[in-house]
């Protein structure tokens, strides 16, 4: 790498280009992932394994290896998402070998089934759509579901932010593709009601506290392993069919960022640099997956500089970008407490009133 750095391996010296010493080190980086995957290895290979996306992001090799590490691993939403993106990034850039598409499609389709199969707390349907989504037809796609899952109908969740793409008929040359709305239905309201966040809000925080700005430490264990073990997981499951969800709020990054966060108070060094590295693969990617707006790019290069800062143990004195977006989030959900609050109060008000009248005018009747 030092070699690297200085040109020699380029044989450029004086001039070598940033680009070139990021493939290099993108390819050794490839080379430790191979090793640790023969040596059995896979926990030690996933950090090496973001790494090398976010050195070279666009190629689709990379993001392969990555959904065999998370495969090893038994993480298999996150192998799903990652064999997508290989299969788009190898169409990207320009792959026409079919064969070679075919392949990736069937690893994709099998790390779904598999997501699908070991999925204990919900199940899922995929409708395949073309036409505008009305209310009508999202009523129609529930009543299916019901019928078709009952034991799974407690909460009902249907995807409108983003329609999804399945291997078997996906064909990224034609535009659109063809599209899926998703439906998530759970044994437990309380899994999935987080969702009703994400459609609802641009920053969705998940807090299950009064007081969210001054966790205990019971708290905030509790707060980490709900988003590892429940929130999480689903947010991966629905990101394996979706490319390009909107940024921040649909792409699954803040979420991981914020979970990094519960794991740095909770001194889980090891475990928090595996979620800020594979945030940040996530966010080398996005530019090639959807077109971003400059505030958006902006706010893309601000959690690159920020992962990258806590990666390295810098501190300064300004706030994790992440957090300071979580404390709006979290502003805005005890706003919206407030409104609630308020709203049910008035009309509990209301009808005293009413009540209290009509007791009146009997009165005066008698």
């Amino acid at each position: 790498l030092k070699l690297c750095s200085k040109g020699a391996v380029l044989e450029e010296p004086f001039d070598a280009s940033a680009e070139d010493i990021a493939s290099v080190a993108s390819f050794i980086e490839t080379k430790l992932v191979t090793c640790y995957l023969r040596m059995r290895k896979p926990d030690l290979a996933l950090n090496h394994a973001h790494r090398s996306i976010v050195l070279n992001p666009a190629y689709f090799r990379n993001h392969l290896r990555q959904a065999t590490v998370f495969r090893c691993l038994e993480r298999y939403s996150e192998a799903a998402r990652s064999a997508m993106i290989a299969d788009y990034m190898f169409w990207l850039g320009g792959g026409r070998e079919q064969s070679i598409s075919k392949l990736i499609k069937l690893y994709w389709q099998a790390m779904i089934e598999e997501a699908i199969t070991r999925a204990e707390s919900f199940s899922v349907m995929y409708t395949p759509f073309a036409t505008k989504i009305r209310a009508d037809k999202i009523e129609k796609v529930k009543d299916v579901f019901t019928k078709t899952h009952p034991a799974y109908a407690e909460y009902i969740y249907t995807d409108l932010q983003t329609l999804h793409m399945l291997p078997q008929t996906v064909d990224w040359s034609s535009f659109p593709p063809q599209q899926y709305l998703l439906t998530l239905g759970f044994k437990n309201k309380e899994d999935g009601k987080f969702l009703e966040k994400i459609s609802s809000r641009k920053l969705p925080i998940f807090t299950e506290h009064k007081t969210p700005f001054g966790l205990t430490r019971e708290d905030t264990v509790r707060q980490m392993e709900t988003m590892g073990k429940r929130i999480l997981p689903i947010l991966d499951f629905i990101r394996s069919t979706q490319l390009n969800g909107s940024f921040p709020a649909s792409s699954g990054v803040m979420e991981k960022l914020q979970y990094a966060g519960l794991l740095s108070q909770l001194q889980r060094v090891k475990e928090q640099s595996q979620v800020i590295n594979q945030a940040m693969a996530e966010l080398a990617t996005i530019p090639y997956l959807r077109d971003i707006s400059q505030q958006e790019a902006e706010l893309l290069q601000s959690l690159m500089a920020d992962a990258m800062d806590t990666l390295e143990g810098r501190r300064n004195d300004n706030e994790r970008v992440w957090n300071t977006i979580q404390k709006v989030g979290q502003i805005e959900d005890f706003l919206y407490q407030l409104e609630d609050s308020f709203l049910k109060t008035k009309k509990l008000r209301t009808a005293r009133r009413q009540k209290t009248k009509m007791k009146r005018l009997q009165i005066v009747q008698q």
